[in-house]
């Protein structure tokens, strides 16, 4: 694939980024992607592998060979349509995803990988500005019903996967626009809305009806899951879809926070990051705040300090950073990782090393081995975090002692990741959960996706928990390939 001797002759070529200065003024998107030259030169890296580890490292298994050769033979067009065959939405992990694929690609053994990703987004963005993005509605309509609640990456490629399949579809979210996570939890700066915005509307042509602001059974009303966002206008009792439809697919996001419960964790100034998050890209999209009586969590001036060294972490370090933050902090429990992975001990699995974001380059200090102890104020409001460093030993967190000090800090944000989906969803079906309170079903090939009640599915976040994007694309096909199944007795979509 690509060029015989192209891995020898050229360097691996990364996709470039705005000036800080100038991104920092903004929301937009800022990577500069690859040109086609560029794109051409990469995918001529791309070697006739004899087992093509980057297909089973990518958990949707694009078919990163062909797509490469095409590029670098210019056949633009057919490296779209092999790219879409496994991914109904490139323009995501394009953008988004940590790329699992070139961690297992095998130049990655001893050289640096094919910049796989970087040709996945610079095919998807060649593909709708040449117009090849089209719609693909159904033939045939097979007159069964089937309700896809949650609208992230699951269930949009679910819904349209069962719309091309025949099925009228309706997707339901609780919120105002869909997207789910990659609405309201992913930045603008590193996923434009525009790019669901016109899936939306590729849905929509294909025969799915989109429910904004419908709540399936009732949320909490106390507790971490009254933070998650929730801007309904009515609400649907569960036994409603069972009524109305012929199946149900339930691939809502995995939204419940997880909690910090320290002394002080009350004062003003403690945010869960997916409550400062949305609210951000509610105003990027043109939305009053005030008006619907939300007062904007907000970092102007302040000492932000972020708690949880992930991807929803640097995000928050992003948009602390744009809304004019005096300085941006950032927690880390675990030690620091090592600069570079051992590649002999880990390829072509996902490895251990220390990744440094865009946010974190914007401007942040970055802690690691440290742990709060108690969030400080006066009169209910925060000015600091008492601190403890750590050591990890056989797996347990020891603090280190005369190790205490006090960090000043203005706003807290938790980025520790999610514990689970909303539990109330769950409860209103009856359905069996696993013991991290996910719904239980399996992924097998007969009987896959299905709860422990008739004709309800589960699939992405709901299913397994916190994970990828790209894992959520790949449950949301494979859930509808196995709906279709339950409905027609065989199915024809890909899985």
């Amino acid at each position: 694939m690509g060029k015989v001797t192209g891995f020898m002759e050229f360097e691996r070529l990364e996709e470039g980024y705005r000036p800080v200065t100038e991104r920092l003024k903004n929301y937009k998107e800022f990577v500069l992607g690859l040109d086609e030259s560029q794109a051409k030169t990469q995918a001529a890296r791309c070697m006739d592998c004899g087992t093509p580890f980057c297909n089973n490292g990518c958990p949707v298994n694009n078919i990163i060979p062909d797509f490469n050769d095409l590029v670098y033979r210019g056949d633009w067009k057919n490296a779209a349509d092999v790219l879409h065959s496994t991914n109904n939405f490139p323009e995501f992990t394009g953008r988004i995803c940590p790329a699992p694929c070139e961690a297992a690609c095998t130049l990655n053994v001893n050289d640096d990988a094919v910049g796989i990703k970087s040709i996945e987004h610079a095919i998807i963005d060649r593909a709708w500005a040449e117009g090849w993005v089209q719609p693909q509605p159904p033939k045939l309509k097979t007159g069964k019903k089937v309700a896809v609640i949650g609208s992230g990456p699951a269930g949009m490629a679910a819904a349209q996967q069962l719309a091309r399949a025949g099925h009228e579809v309706t997707l339901f979210e609780k919120n105002d626009r869909i997207g789910g996570l990659l609405r309201y939890g992913i930045p603008d700066f590193k996923l434009d809305k525009l790019h669901i915005d016109r899936r939306a509307l590729q849905l929509q042509a294909e025969g799915v009806t989109i429910r904004t602001g419908v709540l399936v059974g009732q949320m909490p009303n106390s507790g971490a899951g009254s933070r998650v966002t929730n801007w309904s206008r009515e609400t649907i009792a569960a036994e409603q879809l069972q009524s109305d439809f012929d199946a149900v697919l339930l691939a809502g996001g995995a939204e419940q926070s997880r909690d910090l419960p320290v002394p002080g964790r009350e004062l003003g100034g403690v945010h869960f990051a997916m409550e400062f998050l949305p609210q951000q890209n509610r105003v990027n999209a043109g939305d009053k705040l005030k008006p619907a009586g939300i007062n904007q969590i907000r970092a102007d001036g302040k000492h932000v300090v972020v708690i949880g060294g992930g991807d929803t972490g640097s995000d928050c370090v992003g948009t602390s950073r744009r809304q004019g933050a005096a300085s941006v902090t950032q927690f880390e429990v675990m030690p620091q990782p090592p600069l570079e992975e051992n590649r002999g001990m880990t390829w072509p699995y996902w490895p251990l090393k220390l990744r440094t974001s865009s946010s974190h380059e914007e401007g942040c200090s970055r802690e690691f081995a440290i742990s709060t102890k108690e969030f400080i104020g006066e009169k209910g409001k925060l000015s600091g975090i008492r601190t403890v460093r750590v050591e990890w030993q056989d797996g347990k967190m020891l603090e280190l002692a005369d190790s205490e000090q006090v960090i000043k800090a203005d706003l807290v944000l938790l980025a520790m990741g999610f514990v689970n989906p909303l539990a109330s969803v769950l409860d209103a079906f009856g359905i069996e959960k696993d013991s991290r309170g996910n719904a239980k079903a399996s992924t097998d090939c007969i009987g896959g996706y299905a709860t422990s009640v008739a004709k309800v599915f589960a699939a992405g976040d709901m299913r397994r928990g916190q994970s990828l994007v790209v894992w959520a694309i790949r449950e949301g096909r494979q859930a509808a390939r196995a709906i279709d199944e339950f409905l027609m007795g065989a199915s024809i979509l890909p899985r």
